[in-house]
């Protein structure tokens, strides 16, 4: 009997979506939007990316540490040449590790569960730096915080999209990438001004802040009401929606949206189905995307900025460079967050990849054609050597590099920086975002860290403008992906997005 009662229902809500065009499907849509209350919805998704925010801080805690670890009196601890690197790089192979586990923990403990777990390795990894007494605890402690860091950039992205609505689903997708700038931003402050200097020590306790701060509030926060659909959690599912939506909206229509989408996909995954190009499509696009994205350079001049800077004798006080790429990356991200809803995901990722390719080729024509004069001390010294080095600029057309990696990391962070992740999380099929999301940060940390240990080799192999060349020919291959093989997500509801890779109609998404 209860079966029967809700199938009419069910038909009415599939036809809604499947039939989105139409006018009166279209204003009931609009109306529903106008009538959610948002502010729950915006509590779950702070407490979720504060795991972006340790995230942040732990990628970039090398930058004042090494310094002082190389100077450090106990040779248990001392940096050199061959161990600092490691002591930076290790970090991706821990979030490569991590996105490889959340594979299987996004569909086994959920998503909200999984950022939680997070907390653990997190919080233990930050302790082996703060109490280190020799070389193995500090490269165990940034594995352990680089493994948190992959479970939450293959978790959140899916947490975030699946209990936001199509009207502010952009937005708040660009909110993981702020909060790892925010992150990034705090810690170089911690590590710089005179008055907030604190020890390296301190530094890993005060990483510990928001690990706890994220793993209390999400004790509060609901799952995904999508992933307790798919584990038969009906009533559950229906009460963690009625909480983000508010109770006095229209959200039961939204449930029945989600359960019949829940319903045609409630089995897992066999190897046969992977020939179905609504599985493999979204998976390959948002993979390439992971791909591309690193292959852009952007780890590479983030890691090596300063010797980048100092080898092109850039006008700038090294105790600035990290702020003002922080600031940057800050300021773009906030735009894409306010525009992603408006203008679109593609229009973004367009302009995102031309301003790469731009700076980039800038960058590139200008190491090859500049005379050697202009690099003073630093022309025929090593990348890393040259960071030693002070910089004599002798005239002010080197401000050209400088501007051009502003450029770039504006245009990254704009575009390809969080609208891959965006999207990463919308396109996946849902019997397939859990594994599929972890097998993408896996791609991502991967070819990081390839693309990583190989730029210094061929810096000094060939010149430093040969990488950033081939990163300019990357950025214009983003742009012809972007035309042939993205689709255009803005305002529209995860089940319409898979109800487009089903069935191939345009119409869907438009």
């Amino acid at each position: 009997m209860e079966r029967g009662d809700r199938q009419p229902l069910v038909r009415k809500s599939s036809s809604s979506y499947r039939t989105f065009p139409e006018s009166a499907a279209r204003r009931l849509d609009k109306e529903y939007l106008r009538s959610l209350h948002n502010k729950r919805l915006y509590l779950a998704v702070f407490a979720a990316v504060l795991g972006n925010f340790s995230f942040g801080f732990a990628l970039v805690y090398p930058s004042p540490v090494i310094p002082a670890l190389e100077a450090h009196p106990s040779p248990a601890l001392r940096l050199d040449q061959h161990t600092a690197p490691w002591f930076g790089s290790v970090f991706t192979l821990g979030a490569a590790a991590g996105g490889l586990s959340t594979m299987l923990l996004n569909d086994c403990l959920g998503r909200k569960l999984s950022i939680m777990f997070s907390a653990l390795p997190s919080a233990l990894g930050y302790a082996l730096l703060a109490g280190a007494q020799g070389l193995w605890m500090l490269l165990l402690g940034r594995v352990l915080t680089g493994y948190a860091g992959g479970v939450t950039s293959a978790s959140i992205p899916v947490y975030i999209s699946e209990i936001s609505h199509p009207g502010v689903r952009g937005m708040l997708g660009a909110c993981p990438q702020i909060m790892a700038v925010l992150g990034s931003l705090v810690l170089y402050a911690l590590g710089k001004y005179p008055r907030l200097v604190l020890d390296w020590r301190w530094l890993a306790v005060a990483g510990e802040v928001p690990v706890l701060a994220m793993i209390l509030l999400l004790c509060f926060m609901p799952n995904s009401p999508r992933f307790l659909l798919s584990q038969g959690k009906e009533e559950e599912a229906l009460g963690s929606l009625c909480w983000l939506r508010g109770e006095d909206t229209d959200y039961a229509r939204e449930y029945e949206q989600i359960k019949d989408s829940v319903r045609k996909q409630s089995r897992r995954v066999s190897c046969a189905e992977l020939k179905d190009p609504f599985l493999y499509k979204p998976i390959l696009i948002a993979g390439v995307m992971r791909f591309l994205q690193q292959l852009s350079g952007v780890t590479c001049i983030l890691v090596y900025l300063q010797p980048i800077f100092k080898k092109t004798s850039v006008i700038l006080k090294p105790e600035y460079d990290a702020a003002l790429v922080g600031l940057v990356r800050l300021s773009a991200v906030a735009i894409a967050a306010v525009s992603m809803d408006k203008a679109g995901r593609k229009i973004l990722l367009f302009v995102s990849a031309g301003v790469m390719l731009a700076s980039n080729l800038t960058m590139g024509l200008y190491i090859h054609f500049m005379p050697a004069s202009h690099n003073s001390t630093t022309a025929n010294t090593t990348l890393v050597s040259s960071a030693n080095l002070s910089a004599e600029p002798t005239n002010y057309i080197t401000l050209i590099p400088l501007l051009a990696t502003m450029f770039f990391i504006m245009g990254y962070a704009m575009g390809w920086g969080p609208i891959t992740w965006l999207l990463m999380s919308e396109i996946l099929p849902l019997k397939a975002r859990g594994v599929a999301s972890g097998l993408c940060v896996v791609v991502s940390w991967l070819t990081a860290f390839t693309l990583t240990q190989f730029f210094l080799p061929v810096v000094n192999a060939f010149g430093l403008e040969v990488p950033f060349l081939f990163f300019a020919v990357i950025s214009a291959g983003n742009i012809f992906f972007t035309g042939c093989c993205v689709p255009e997500t803005k305002g529209r509801s995860l089940e319409q997005i898979e109800a487009f890779f089903r069935t191939g109609r345009r119409s869907l998404l438009r």
